[in-house]
């Protein structure tokens, strides 16, 4: 074995130089088969016989060579014995004495020995190599080893066109679905379910989790001041320069309303995401008050400050995919129920004045990393009870 060692590292490497070039996978196929040919002196023929149900899917048969007009391997050579023993018996089989070939006339080609090797992907045999060689002639060790190896390759390929296939077929399935709900997917659940297909059909988990919401202040006395082209101009000015901060602190922007955002922070353990809010939170305030500058610059005396009020939360929440429907349409977000949220939400509305307000678990879990005012208990939009709540910017009274 030993000595076509240096053969079949030179056979593949040819091979390799012919395939890489090709994306299709007919091609691909096709150029192994061409090279198994020269590799064969004696080879009339070669067959790749592919046996995958769902083949016809992602590639087409290859021609047979020895008929006069095009016919394809699969109706030319799978009932050929040799065929038939390797892919029952699972390995290689060797007919020394192979029946000729009939031509769709009727007409004989005889052929020599015919030798059929199966091709194993994933421990199932989804392909068969067959060689037909010159009558009186006989196979060779160093012919077995590479139509082997050749074999072993093409059971790579046709795994690699396979999943590409899949996963063509399953993006496809997915486009479709978000292209009939995209007036109503916000583009940030677009794209984790393009990264992410199974967030579609998963449950919801409980996660630890933080929860983020802005809202901007000033936002209705803007609108009712400046023409609506220019109000949506600097809202979009705002809420463009808070998605670097929100993403480098591993949030995603989960909603949108006019004035609003929010934002879930889910992707580490429960202390990282709530310090990975509170940071997003103090750069988003940095961001705010720049572009408030660059504003009063721009428009003069007459532009009234717009600040971002935030309030963040952390604990528990179930987490996942959501379905709201109605009777003209359905709405799909990914989002977080519970109370967390809910809290988060009502912190924002309760901050003035570009405030970020937090709420009891998220103080415990920053503790010593920044300075925190603890305020007097309020009793929140729709709450019961109050709830002791601390400011990052203003002491008390302030």
């Amino acid at each position: 074995m030993d000595r076509y060692y240096r053969e079949r590292f030179e056979a593949q490497q040819s091979l390799i130089r012919e395939i890489a070039p090709l994306l299709e996978v007919n091609e691909i196929i096709e150029k192994v088969r061409e090279e198994l040919r020269k590799q064969v002196p004696n080879a009339m023929e070669v067959c790749i016989l592919l046996l995958d149900p769902e083949a016809e899917k992602y590639t087409s048969p290859l021609q047979c060579a020895l008929y006069e007009r095009p016919v394809d391997c699969q109706s030319c050579k799978r009932d050929r014995p040799a065929v038939k023993k390797a892919i029952e018996n699972k390995k290689a089989v060797v007919v020394s004495q192979s029946e000729p070939v009939r031509r769709v006339d009727n007409s004989l080609v005889a052929v020599g020995p015919e030798y059929a090797m199966p091709v194993f992907v994933e421990g199932r045999v989804l392909a068969a190599v067959s060689v037909v060689i010159q009558p009186l002639t006989r196979y060779t060790r160093r012919d077995f080893f590479l139509i082997r190896d050749f074999a072993d390759v093409l059971g790579t390929i046709i795994l690699n066109a396979k999943r590409q296939w899949e996963m063509t077929q399953e993006k496809i399935r997915i486009s479709r679905m978000l292209t009939n709900l995209s007036p109503f997917v916000p583009e940030s659940v677009r794209q984790m379910v393009h990264k992410n297909p199974d967030l579609l059909n998963r449950e919801k988990e409980r996660k630890d989790i933080s929860v983020l919401f802005l809202d901007l202040e000033g936002y209705t006395r803007l609108s009712i001041s400046r023409p609506e082209v220019e109000v949506n101009r600097i809202i979009e000015k705002m809420f463009s320069s808070f998605v670097d901060p929100i993403h480098r602190s591993h949030g995603d922007i989960n909603e949108t309303a006019g004035d609003a955002l929010m934002i879930i922070f889910k992707n580490h353990d429960a202390r990282t995401n709530a310090i990975n809010s509170v940071k997003a939170a103090f750069e988003i305030a940095e961001r705010n008050r720049s572009i408030n500058k660059s504003l009063a610059t721009e428009m003069g005396s007459m532009m009234d400050s717009i600040d971002v009020n935030i309030g963040i939360n952390s604990g528990t929440a179930l987490v996942g995919m959501t379905r709201f429907k109605g009777s003209l349409d359905t709405r799909m977000t990914f989002t977080a129920s519970g109370s967390v949220t809910n809290i988060a939400s009502r912190l924002s509305d309760y901050a003035k004045g570009g405030d970020i307000l937090i709420g009891e678990e998220t103080q415990r879990m920053i503790q010593g990393l920044w300075p925190v005012y603890s305020l007097d208990p309020v009793t929140l939009k729709g709450m019961k009870d109050p709830l002791p709540i601390f400011s990052l910017l203003r002491a008390p009274g302030k």
